[in-house]
């Protein structure tokens, strides 16, 4: 039973590990163990004898060999030099430290055995125990990269016979000229290059190294051309002749995987080369140069498939029958008329606004003076903007103005209540309204009337409510005073008639006392006066017995207080 359990423990707290509710296995090093590991990988066989969670045996366990970065040979170190051939050197260049088969100077006509002359010095030789595989193998070992001079020496000297023959061809050319010979070939295009710019020919002859240079990196148009173009592949690895490939880009160009080096932005498969969505779809468009390769899927014709796709699902949807899939020319022939209806309607819409409200862009438009309102009349204007001499005018608007309508003798907004406009003419607030004339100003005026009578009576109502309820207030408080619950500081008691309250309540306690009310009838009237004055409710207070006291019985306890300690 308890192999059950602890085999359902383990599952637990496995799968607790992969959700991430759990830590996660520690091995010797305190490292921690992904859980997501497969069992076959992460249990160790048995003969390894391994008590804890680990992955020595997944690893090499084996020390790793570090070799010095000083450990190096001293390439080309000689160490003597020889005047005469000695026993036991080498015969082809009489040096000490290798024999005539290791030589690697150049085999001589007469060796040094034989001629006894140009003796070579004897190399340093070390021994030098390298452990790692790349540093037995390592080629530069020991190179000395002073010597790399000689290759920059070589390599100018080649520029500097290039210039000169560049500068000799030119003065041939130039002597051709003078005397009066048809250049050919290169130096008619020459010729006709400085016809054309003198000034640029001129700064080339001074700079011609670094222009043949350029010459040299720089790509013809045919090579550039073969960039994009796709070849068929035959008896290659690749797929046959059923393969295809696209050339590699032209070197100028960044490439797609370096657009964006965020690793979670738009996947790059190496294979195909392409990177199907966009690697930077938050910059602006107008600085963007590759907007990934599903751009090309919405060029052309794409638009105009997806409006008839659109379109014939629509038709569908209102009832016509329309089958993209069965018949597509249908389907194509009834958007095209759907378009024309279409622009027809826009047009005649366009057509009916200019008639209406008029054309600004026209030619025929009026002009400035009349659409701003300017005329020749004179007119004569005070301080405070009174007119004194002249006509006053006002400009009039686009809309139609002094429009009267269903009876009415007034423009609707002649009148102002309330927040609402109106007529003028019968105070109506309603604008499509009918005009009563006289009597809609009585009703209107009979409204008002009525409305101020409703307001008054409201108000009224108010008032003898809050009267009754400060005087509920007042009855209230003096029940309160009355009865006990709570007494008021400005109260005025008599004094005498206190004193007679009070004797009063001691002789009635007494006789309480000496009668057993257990032995009085059901309504037996106790007391004779039903009116209780305020002296005899102080009187009932004064002598109330409080029970919950403690401090009431304090000398009848027997505890002399101690009690209370």
């Amino acid at each position: 039973m308890s192999g059950h359990e602890d085999f359902r423990r383990a599952k637990e707290l496995e799968e607790a590990r992969k959700a991430g509710l759990a830590p996660a296995a520690l091995d010797e090093d305190g490292k921690e163990i992904n859980p997501h590991i497969p069992q076959y990988m992460s249990s160790a066989p048995w003969y390894l004898n391994s008590q804890h969670p680990s992955l020595k045996h997944q690893k090499d366990w084996r020390d790793t060999k570090q070799d010095s970065m000083d450990m190096h040979y001293h390439r080309g170190r000689k160490v003597f030099q020889a005047t005469k051939f000695r026993k036991g050197a080498c015969e082809n260049c009489g040096a000490m430290t290798h024999k005539a088969k290791d030589c690697m100077e150049r085999p001589r006509k007469k060796g040094a055995k034989l001629s006894g002359s140009n003796i070579a010095a004897d190399e340093l030789v070390e021994d030098i125990t390298l452990k790692g595989f790349e540093a037995k193998r390592d080629r530069w070992n020991g190179y000395d990269t002073s010597e790399y001079s000689r290759v920059i020496d070589l390599h100018e000297k080649v520029e500097a016979q290039k210039q000169a023959v560049r500068q000799k061809k030119e003065l041939e050319r130039r002597f051709k000229l003078n005397d009066g010979a048809e250049p050919s070939g290169e130096d008619a295009l020459a010729d006709s290059k400085a016809e054309r710019d003198p000034d640029k020919h001129s700064e080339d002859e001074a700079g011609g190294s670094d222009q043949d240079e350029e010459d040299e990196d720089r790509l013809g148009e045919a090579e550039i051309a073969g960039f994009g173009q796709v070849e068929k592949r035959v008896r290659t690895t690749g797929g046959g002749a059923s393969g295809s490939v696209r050339n590699l880009r032209i070197r100028e160009d960044t490439a797609k995987y370096l657009l964006n080096l965020d690793p979670n932005s738009a996947y790059y498969d190496p294979k195909s080369r392409s990177m199907r969505q966009d690697p930077n779809p938050d910059k602006d468009p107008k600085e963007k140069t590759f907007a990934g390769d599903n751009f090309v899927r919405k060029t052309g014709d794409y638009d105009h498939f997806q409006a008839l796709n659109l379109h014939a699902v629509q038709a569908a949807n209102r009832g016509q029958t329309v089958a993209m899939m069965a018949n597509p020319s249908q389907a194509e022939a009834i958007y095209r008329d759907f378009k024309a209806k279409k622009a027809k309607l826009t047009t005649q819409k366009k057509v009916d606004v200019s008639e209406k409200y008029g054309n600004a862009a026209s030619a025929d438009k009026p002009e400035d003076e009349l659409l701003l309102g300017q005329t020749e009349v004179y007119r004569e204007y005070d301080a405070s903007g009174r007119l004194l001499k002249g006509e006053e005018s006002h400009t009039r608007s686009r809309y139609e103005e002094d429009v009267l309508i269903n009876n009415h003798t007034a423009v609707w907004g002649s009148f102002w209540r309330d927040g609402q406009w109106g007529y003028a003419c019968c105070h109506q607030l309603e604008k499509n309204t009918y005009c009563l004339g006289a009597a809609g100003l009585e009703a209107a005026s009979e409204q008002t009337a009525q409305l101020v009578a409703n307001m008054e009576a409201a108000a009224k109502q108010a008032r003898a409510k809050a009267a009754a309820s400060s005087k509920l207030d007042q009855t209230v408080q003096a029940s309160k005073a009355l009865w006990g619950s709570e007494t008021p500081d400005d109260i005025e008691l008599d004094q005498d008639k206190l004193k007679a309250a009070l004797k009063k309540a001691e002789d009635f306690n007494k006789a309480d006392a000496e009668t057993d009310l257990r032995k009085r009838k059901y309504n037996a009237a106790v007391g004779d006066d039903a009116d209780v004055t305020p002296e005899e409710m102080e009187a009932y207070r004064m002598k109330r017995q409080q029970t919950d006291d403690p401090l009431a019985n304090l000398g009848t306890s027997g505890s002399k207080g101690y009690d209370l300690v």
